[in-house]
């Protein structure tokens, strides 16, 4: 059962999200009151059912989804995540359908605010993968509410144009396929 963006998630999702990560793996939620004050402090308003997911059940969690050290928590970067500058969560996110960069010629391959923008701009950090390529929950725009894979050589929405939400995400991982 699936939920838009902005509203709260049925129990059967919440109850499924409480399942898929277990108790000793996860980090303790953050409770509504810092979940707005972290969206205030962002000027953005986190999409539903992630939302309620960190404020209620778990901040974070070593075990699951990305693999490469789980589910990072709200507003932390993996080791890996490239300087870019600052991360702004509630500013655009910058794309409508998927950027495969690396065979654009016009971006400039060393420094190309296009694709930094795509970093820094309209999401959070959700985890990575094989060290350069990381999952975002997109927080603005068009694409609100979407896992997207960013990587150094592009970013587009997952598992393609029909992209999945967080829980979608969540389910796809708990199933044990790739």
């Amino acid at each position: 059962m699936t939920t838009t963006p902005d509203q709260r998630p049925v129990e059967a999702t919440l109850d499924f999200l409480r399942s898929a990560f277990a108790p000793e793996w996860r980090e303790p939620p953050l409770g509504h009151e810092a979940v707005a004050t972290w969206e205030t402090e962002n000027r953005v308003t986190l999409p539903e059912p992630y939302r309620t997911f960190v404020a209620e059940i778990s901040n974070g969690c070593s075990l699951g989804p990305a693999e490469d050290g789980g589910l990072q928590p709200l507003g932390w970067l993996p080791e890996s995540w490239p300087d870019l500058g600052p991360r702004q969560p509630g500013e655009l996110f910058p794309l409508e359908a998927a950027w495969p960069w690396e065979d654009d010629e016009t971006v400039d391959p060393e420094d190309d605010p296009r694709t930094d923008a795509v970093y820094t701009r309209g999401s959070i950090v959700l985890g990575s993968e094989d060290g350069q390529s990381f999952w975002v929950l997109v927080t603005t725009g068009p694409r609100r509410g979407e896992v997207w894979m960013v990587s150094d050589v592009g970013a587009g929405p997952v598992p393609g144009d029909d992209a999945w939400g967080f829980e979608q995400w969540v389910r796809h991982w708990y199933s044990g396929n790739d």
